[in-house]
């Protein structure tokens, strides 16, 4: 889904002397002395045992080699682990080289330089990796399979053994960057047009290509041929032009559409594509004009309530429209995000939107921000992208769908950090 931003097993080691035989020396017999007179079949038994004693050769006595030098052993996993003891055990290992990527660098440092490590419980990143996955096909995906059923605390385990962080920043060293939101509108929409619903949804137009640079928004509203390639693509009719706008921006949504029979369908409109105009914000330019001195969402319509005559025009400052795509909505699919540009349903509160060519798709990245809507460290995967999202510490953060998800999404706009996690060469365990 492209959008755009709102606004503004291991065994332990045995021990040293397990496999070792015990050193013993053999004392020689003394003389055999007999004093008096003593029965025969004691004196033959006595000689009988020293010819035993002397039949074997004694043992060679050796010195024991000393153990050789190991690397400290990795912890035993248990649910109830001192993460300090795991974290002391990353920073004695060696760090590899940096890694570079299309406008940003990423640096190797031990978790324990991670802020908040091990709070995350984790819930819900896991299944949002695994499908991931389902596009990557990469070597540690059983691995992370198998860590489905495990513990919160054993899963950080499997982290640190197996994968290395990186501090994210971008080619000229900066290392914060801002953190916005984005959500899945929900709408009550008509199938057909009607006084109240005069605002057009459309599917691709008819000879669309994906690159090509078509129609502004306002040619699409006011000229003859755009309205003819549009001619039978309207999916639904909207009421309020401002949510259509938002739904755009968005890249995707949840609707109720009523039929002319008046049945409702529970739908999703998921991203198919866009004019190829550039994307504008309305709220920027609302506060370029010096017309509003709030470019929020609230601000944008107390402005509309107050200039409704305006309000064509400034739909008009953004030339990009965005096409739909009607998908059911099905208990199968309900409770997960719409498909993100990794091709993989986004999880609230877990899937993030990057630039792709300094983050790719499919990375493990541990974010921490601070702000008035969202605080805290946690685990999120790269799997969307969208219009404003340029840089190597920029992210959009996906929040989910309802009000709760739409009022985050609003406020979100603050500063973060973040670390890419990479598998590890080889898992640094200790020799078997």
């Amino acid at each position: 889904m492209v959008h755009h931003t709102i606004s503004t097993n291991s065994n332990s080691a045995p021990n040293d002397s397990s496999n070792n035989n015990h050193m013993r020396t053999v004392q020689p017999l003394p003389p055999i002395k007999i004093q008096g007179r003593q029965p025969l079949t004691v004196c033959l038994l006595v000689i009988l045992g020293w010819l035993a004693g002397c039949a074997a050769p004694p043992p060679v006595i050796t010195q024991a080699p000393p153990p050789a030098a190991r690397p400290a052993p990795v912890p035993t996993p248990s649910a109830e682990a001192d993460m300090a003891q795991w974290l002391a055990w990353d920073a004695q290992l060696a760090l590899p080289p940096a890694r570079e990527q299309v406008g940003s660098q990423w640096l190797p440092v031990h978790w324990r330089e991670l802020p908040g490590i091990g709070q995350d419980d984790l819930d819900g990143v896991w299944q949002a990796w695994l499908r991931s996955c389902e596009q990557q096909r990469a070597d540690f995906c059983r691995a992370l399979q198998l860590q489905q059923l495990a513990e919160p605390a054993q899963r950080w385990q499997w982290l640190i053994a197996h994968w290395q962080p990186y501090a994210v920043q971008s080619a000229q060293g900066k290392r914060t960057g801002m953190l916005t939101g984005y959500f899945e509108p929900q709408l009550k929409l008509m199938r057909q047009r009607d006084a109240t619903h005069t605002v057009p949804l459309y599917a691709l137009p008819e000879g669309w290509r994906q690159g090509q640079t078509w129609y502004t928004r306002q040619a699409i509203d006011t000229q003859e041929a755009p309205q003819q390639a549009l001619a039978g693509k309207v999916i639904a009719w909207a009421a309020d032009p401002i949510e259509a706008l938002v739904l755009q921006i968005q890249g995707s949504g949840r609707a109720t559409i009523t039929e002319a029979n008046g049945e409702s369908r529970e739908v999703r409109l998921a991203f198919a594509g866009h004019n190829g105009q550039p994307y504008r914000s309305i709220g920027r330019w609302l506060l370029d004009q010096g017309e509003v001195s709030d470019g929020s969402w609230d601000g944008i319509q107390a402005w509309v309530r107050q200039n409704p005559e305006r309000l064509q025009a400034l739909l008009w400052v953004n030339p990009r429209v965005v096409f739909f795509r009607e998908e059911a909505l099905a208990p199968s699919n309900a409770n997960s995000g719409p498909r993100g540009a990794q091709g993989v349903p986004l999880t609230p509160a877990r899937s993030v939107a990057v630039d792709p060519r300094s983050v790719p798709y499919g990375t493990a990245l541990w974010l921490d921000t601070e702000g008035v809507a969202l605080t805290g460290s946690r685990l999120v995967l790269a799997q969307d992208t969208g219009g404003a999202i340029v840089g190597a510490v920029r992210a959009d953060f996906f929040t989910g769908w309802g009000q709760a998800a739409k009022d985050t999404a609003y406020r979100l706009k603050q500063p973060m950090r973040w670390w890419a996690l990479a598998p590890r060469p080889a898992p640094a365990l200790p020799p078997q």
